[in-house]
């Protein structure tokens, strides 16, 4: 019996022997396949753990935004009633002087330019606290990676500080500047127009794409950033390791500044805006129950018409509605407008991802 199975093997050895070299190799190619499987698998979900992360951390950096946007109004709206104080000609008038119309037109040109600025302002304050931000949260998101190189944190807290008090110039020297400019708009396009004459909101909204089209003729980045010639740079000497950090990073901001994308996301933030304040200035406008002008729809943006003394405390009482910390519905739309979003979005994972940076 065994005799006949071993001359059976001898006659089909060939056959045996690549029958097991199939057969192992099927079985060691299946390991092979196991193991880069189980590799996959794993690194699949190193990386979906660390995209959830990143998601959660990059969330969590929109609300910080959202937070210190709500937080930097009052002072923004105190800066710009102190320049622009309309209370004091108010408190004029009361007084009746002899120079009332000179008062009078004083307070219009101040009262208009103070809502206006307030808009622009606000409208900057949010985009540009997106970009801040997203730097800081995109090196800050690297600083805790786990797989980082380098135990030196890309953003220490001393260069934090110092980069985001830059926000500083828009409260200050931009606000001021940017003030001048509004103000010579509105004197231009509003200056000639009399205290009597009646204007409709549709009139009100052409002066105000008239004023806009003055103030946005050169570069709104200059507002919001100081100049290359800042007093870290005059420095150069005597710079610490953070102050060319700091350096750094305020010129990657102002690269972002005066890209394309954040001209377009400004234009989207500032349409929003005066729409917005159109809005609540239409409520002013509306006529009395039963009394629309004949051949007007009662929502017509022409069917009423309100003398430009009336409109002045209108338009004067605005800022507290455009710099309200308390959210109202003109700041909840700057903040939550998606093209802002993405624009945001994308600052982060500029800034949050490691090739980028080296570069």
């Amino acid at each position: 019996m065994f005799s006949s199975v071993w001359n059976f093997v001898k006659r089909h050895k060939k056959k045996f022997i690549f029958t097991g070299a199939v057969v192992g190799g099927v079985y060691f190619l299946g390991r092979f396949a196991q193991k880069r499987l189980s590799e996959f698998q794993q690194n699949e979900a190193t990386e979906y753990v660390a995209q959830a992360r990143r998601q959660f951390h990059f969330e969590s950096n929109q609300r910080t935004c959202n937070m210190t946007v709500l937080s930097m109004l009052p002072p923004l709206k105190d800066a710009i009633v102190h320049q622009l104080n309309s209370e004091s000609l108010t408190a004029l008038l009361k007084t009746k002087p002899a120079n009332k119309l000179e008062i009078w037109e004083d307070l219009k040109i101040i009262s208009f330019t103070r809502t206006i600025v307030g808009v622009y302002s606000t409208c900057m304050l949010v985009v540009l606290l997106r970009v801040q931000l997203n730097i800081i949260g995109g090196y800050l998101y690297l600083d805790n990676s786990v797989g980082k190189n380098t135990t030196t944190p890309l953003a220490p807290p001393d260069v934090q500080q110092q980069y985001l008090s830059s926000i500083q110039h828009l409260l200050g020297d931009g606000l001021t500047e940017l003030m001048t400019v509004v103000k010579k708009a509105v004197q231009s396009s509003l200056g000639d127009v009399p205290l009597k004459q009646s204007l409709s909101l549709l009139e009100l909204e052409q002066q105000l794409s008239w004023i806009r089209a003055e103030v946005e003729a050169g570069s709104m980045s200059r507002y919001m950033l100081a100049d290359d010639e800042n007093a870290l740079a005059d420095q150069a000497c005597g710079l610490t390791e953070d102050d060319t950090v700091t350096i750094r990073l305020l010129n990657e901001t102002r690269d972002m500044l005066d890209s394309p994308d954040f001209t377009t996301v400004l234009n989207v933030s500032l349409n929003r805006g005066f729409s917005r304040l159109l809005d609540n200035l239409a409520e002013f406008f509306r006529p009395p129950p039963g009394d629309s002008a004949p051949g007007f729809a009662p929502d017509s943006l022409s069917a009423v018409s309100l003398p430009v003394a009336k409109i002045i405390p209108i338009v004067n009482g605005q800022i507290n509605y455009v710099c309200s910390e308390t959210p109202s519905h003109f700041v909840q739309d700057l903040l939550t407008n998606d093209q802002v979003k993405e624009f945001a979005a994308n600052v982060y994972e500029t800034f949050s991802t490691p090739q980028d940076l080296q570069k």
